[in-house]
């Protein structure tokens, strides 16, 4: 239900009391006790979640990455057999890139967005809450599979011939096929629900030209996600019908080719690299201005970057198969077209130098990774751009200098950022900062042992190592340079750990950080640390780019919304100018069922395609009763909405 806003009580000056602010954490909090772990479906407790299984992911997936560093440390190793090798690498990447990466990435934009922009929720907190299950049931498909004989060994890619039946049999491609429906559905649910909170639900004021580059950034990894994944979930729909009901969409001998298949996938594939790359950016600018205390550099030339970049990433994905076999003016075209991704890389890249350049810069934690993140992703990016090349690419393809770029551009390029991320907003979501000195030691033993594990790999792919094999022989001289890439992965090990201590005592022990600790400008900011269960007590009215800076940034509040029901103010996409009012709903255990209801489906369809149709009729009775309309506390029946 709408309800228009009479335009003289729209705004007024902010005031309150103790008992609105009580009625408003009543009407916001989450049931107590096992109920509220079940049925919550606020914005913060799913970001939460996303970020803690995300980082349960990382840990596994970085275990694996370590015991194939031990294995490669030295030639004819016998730690690991050539299968064991296989799915490690499988599951060391499936874990990355599908577990850890975009979710995790998701998680922070669930977390902040709405906090940024001065609302309560995001606009389908219970499809936000089903998202994440579906998240984590894929996850645990994955890995709960393999005892079972359920790990895949073809590679986070699963190339065609070699994910087909003849070559894989067994049920690990499939298991890695279902695992992708989840985790993409996950990730397309998170897109449109932040997509419309954004265009929707910002404060009113915050037109597009004042929004903060973090939601910039958030907005076009979700419209990237949008396009992107829809060519992963078709080509995991061909393939499961390849292997399972003998359809022929990547079987030569029918007159099909394999093509498709890495067609289909790098056209997801080569975004996902700016899906997790793009929110990158948006959490360095947030960190610049903050420690240089002043506005950004360029804002209009930042935000068309970050745009560019999101609409370039969709243009490079031949660049992945230049040894396939394409005609010379295609892999001409698309040369070029990789090259260009560096224009805006590099837009972005002088702005924040100029402005920690013309501002007064704190060197803290934050600002540390910041600055490890630029040396980091300016190798990454070179090296990217020479493989941009066709000619150089057919010379290195396939050996450990393609590993070790795409390391430095995922890790240098999205990891170091998260660590920046995670001591700035530490504060906000415990109300402690984390210890400064065990983060600076944090800080150098991740750097140092980064270039010590990726750097090498570039001079071993010069020298001929191939990607992807177990062991080598000892006359091929490659043993001293992949013993000093294991050290340096033992210190990143060592750092990882390090940074697990820091937030173990810095919860309970670390020092009050307060409201704002940074002195920040954004509006997440400008509430308690951690924040109340309502976020703001006031929806404020945004005058600037930085509402907590100017003196007239935030220059009243929103008057009229109801606090005894679940209500957020809709305002206009492009100038956030106040709509109506929107009712949202409340705690629920329908998500939780609708996501059980998928993995019936989705899991049982590995054994037998009649499962499909099961978790089809058990989804449709939890839609059911998702939308059955019914009252809730201060909420009239005719305005039940889902």
């Amino acid at each position: 239900m709408s309800v228009a806003f009479p335009p003289a009580a729209r705004i007024a000056p902010g005031r309150g009391d103790d008992r609105e602010a009580d009625l408003l954490a009543r009407t916001w909090a989450s049931p107590p006790g096992i109920r509220g772990w079940f049925t919550t479906v606020h914005h913060r407790t799913i970001g939460l979640r996303y970020i803690a299984t995300a980082l349960v992911f990382f840990t596994a997936g970085g275990v694996e990455a370590l015991l194939m560093r031990l294995q490669l440390a030295r030639p004819e190793n016998a730690l690991l057999g050539p299968q064991a090798y296989n799915r490690l690498f499988t599951l060391h990447g499936n874990t990355m890139m599908f577990l850890f990466a975009v979710p995790i990435m998701e998680g922070l934009a669930i977390y902040l967005v709405p906090l940024m922009i001065g609302t309560r929720n995001v606009a389908f907190p219970r499809l936000n809450a089903y998202g994440y299950y579906a998240y984590l049931i894929g996850g645990l498909l994955l890995y709960g599979a393999l005892p079972f004989g359920g790990a895949s060994d073809v590679g986070w890619f699963s190339y065609v011939p070699l994910a087909t039946l003849t070559y894989s049999p067994g049920k690990g491609v499939d298991v890695w096929t279902q695992m992708i429906y989840f985790t993409e559905l996950s990730a397309l649910v998170v897109a449109v629900e932040l997509i419309v909170t954004i265009f929707k639900l910002r404060a009113p004021g915050m037109s597009l030209d004042r929004m903060p580059l973090f939601v910039w950034s958030m907005l076009v990894m979700s419209v990237m996600i949008v396009f992107a994944m829809p060519a992963i979930i078709v080509a995991t729909t061909f393939l499961p019908l390849d292997r399972m009901v003998e359809t022929r969409f990547f079987d030569v001998a029918a007159g099909a080719d394999p093509l498709l298949w890495q067609h289909l996938f790098w056209f997801f594939g080569h975004p996902e690299v700016y899906i997790v790359f793009v929110p990158a950016l948006g959490i360095v600018s947030s960190i610049v201005v903050a420690f240089a205390g002043r506005p950004i550099v360029g804002y209009t030339a930042m935000v068309f970057a970050v745009v560019a970049t999101g609409f370039l990433g969709f243009g490079l994905w031949v660049h992945h198969m230049f040894a396939t076999g394409l005609p010379q003016l295609g892999m001409s075209f698309f040369t070029a077209a990789s090259m260009m991704i560096a224009i805006p890389s590099g837009i972005q890249i002088f702005c924040w130098i100029a402005t920690l350049w013309a501002g007064r810069p704190r060197l803290r934690t934050p600002l540390l990774f910041v600055l490890g993140f630029v040396s980091l992703f300016v190798v990454g990016g070179l090296t990217g751009v020479m493989l941009a090349s066709a000619p150089l690419d057919l010379q290195v393809h396939d050996t450990f200098f393609v590993v070790g770029h795409f390391h430095y551009t995922l890790i240098g390029g999205a990891v170091f950022p998260l660590f920046a991320a995670f001591y700035y907003w530490f504060p906000k979501v415990t109300g402690r900062r984390l210890g400064e000195g065990l983060g600076r030691w944090n800080f150098w033993l991740l750097f140092i042992g980064f270039n010590a594990t990726f750097f090498p790999m570039h001079l071993l792919g010069l020298q001929g190592m191939p990607r992807r094999v177990y062991t080598y022989s000892a006359e091929l001289g490659w043993g001293s340079l992949n013993l000093v890439a294991t050290g340096g992965a033992l210190l990143l090990a060592a750092g990882l750990l390090l940074f697990l201590v820091n937030v173990a005592w810095s919860v309970r022990r670390g020092a009050i950080a307060g409201d704002n600790p940074w002195e920040a400008d954004t509006l997440e900011w400008a509430t308690a640390s951690p924040p109340p269960a309502y976020n703001l007590r006031r929806i404020p009215v945004v005058t600037s780019r930085y509402p907590l800076w100017a003196a007239n940034g935030a220059s009243g509040n929103v008057e009229g919304l109801r606090i005894d029901r679940r209500e957020v103010l809709v305002t206009t996409p492009l100038d956030a100018e106040p709509d109506h009012r929107a009712l949202l709903p409340g705690p629920s255990a329908w998500p939780l069922a609708l996501g059980a209801a998928t993995g019936v489906g989705f899991i049982g369809a590995i054994l037998s395609p009649v499962w499909a149709l099961i978790g089809a009729g058990l989804a449709f009775v939890a839609l059911v009763g998702w939308f059955w309309p019914r009252p809730e506390p201060g909420r009239d029946r005719r305005e039940a909405v889902p």
